[in-house]
């Protein structure tokens, strides 16, 4: 078995509490968010933003059913004003 050259290694995805899901197909939102709510709390990153867009609602409701059933999301609204209303959630979870 051969390793992977540089090429095929994944890119890292910046962990700084944004996670745009434009660039993600909608079959791998589910794994996405839940692997970046993982990785935010290994990093002490407590306040996210999910950017989901407006759309038809979709990729919202996938979210939303998520970060209901997510046991160390402490709670998620909209985000207000000119950040993104519809098209974004602001997502709080639970420190140590």
């Amino acid at each position: 078995m051969s390793s992977p050259s540089d090429n095929e290694k994944p890119s890292e995805y910046p962990i700084n509490g944004t996670l745009d899901l434009h660039q993600f197909q909608p079959s791998e939102i589910k794994a996405i968010v839940i692997e970046y709510i993982e990785e935010c709390l290994r990093r002490n990153v407590y306040s996210l933003r999910i950017v989901h867009g407006k759309g038809i609602g979709v990729q919202r409701e996938i979210v939303h059913s998520l970060l209901e059933e997510h046991p160390s999301v402490i709670g998620y609204r909209h985000e207000g004003g000119s950040g993104g209303g519809w098209g974004a959630t602001v997502v709080d979870l639970e420190g140590e």
